[in-house]
């Protein structure tokens, strides 16, 4: 479990032992209630990482949206969205292997996360991890829910493939944008889990091909 998970737990804890003193038991259920879902939705389950060459892994648990080509800082990138309920596990991990070169974190609006504007418009933390000769850019997108993106990694640092690096807390969006030359393992509708799932392969081909290919290991 991350420990934002025990504070809340704790918090809502001291909430139900006080409303128990000053009123009854059954005022208290709801705070206890709620401590409990928060214990829960902070969750960090271990996770099976791939070891396919090439492969570009999801950052996130949740239902793919999209998987379309965009154009972003003047190229045209494939960009692949990932919506995080609040029934998800919204700890996020790096997609590939390679060093961080960029964080920017971006103020901006709170809009529902399944909205196509909220990818350009929300809250976000953009983190770009280059490595094995390719750049991956992935985003932290806030939702109407969510107000709070946490980042532990920095400019320069190392990370593996499937390696947690943040969490968003409550609803969110997660998107990934990698080369077009990148061949979508993924369709809409199809549920992914961070670390484990494959978004993508790499090709080398410089076109994008194989959209709406079966998902691979999402469901192990």
């Amino acid at each position: 479990m991350v420990s934002d998970g025990y504070y809340y737990g704790l918090g809502f804890g001291i909430a139900a032992l006080v409303l128990g003193w000053l009123t009854s038991p059954l005022w208290a259920l709801p705070a206890v209630l709620l401590g409990c879902f928060c214990m829960w939705f902070f969750r960090d389950p271990e996770r099976e990482i791939p070891s396919v060459a090439g492969a570009v892994v999801s950052p996130g648990d949740g239902k793919v949206t999209e998987v379309a080509l965009v154009r972003a800082s003047g190229t045209d990138k494939l960009r692949i969205s990932i919506f995080l309920s609040v029934f998800d596990v919204h700890v996020n991990r790096s997609p590939i292997s390679g060093v961080v070169r960029d964080i920017r974190y971006q103020r901006g609006k709170f809009i529902n996360a399944m909205s196509a504007e909220s990818a350009a418009e929300n809250e976000q933390n953009i983190v770009t991890v280059e490595g094995d000769g390719r750049t991956v850019v992935f985003k932290q997108i806030a939702g109407l829910i969510a107000r709070r993106i946490v980042c532990t990694k920095k400019v320069g640092d190392s990370v593996a493939r499937g390696e947690r690096v943040g969490l968003i807390k409550f609803g969110s969006r997660v998107d990934v944008l990698m080369d077009v030359s990148a061949i979508p393992q993924v369709k809409v509708g199809d549920r992914v889990r961070g670390g484990s799932s494959i978004l993508a392969l790499e090709s080398g081909l410089g076109e994008l091909v194989g959209a709406g290919a079966a998902e691979v290991g999402a469901r192990r």
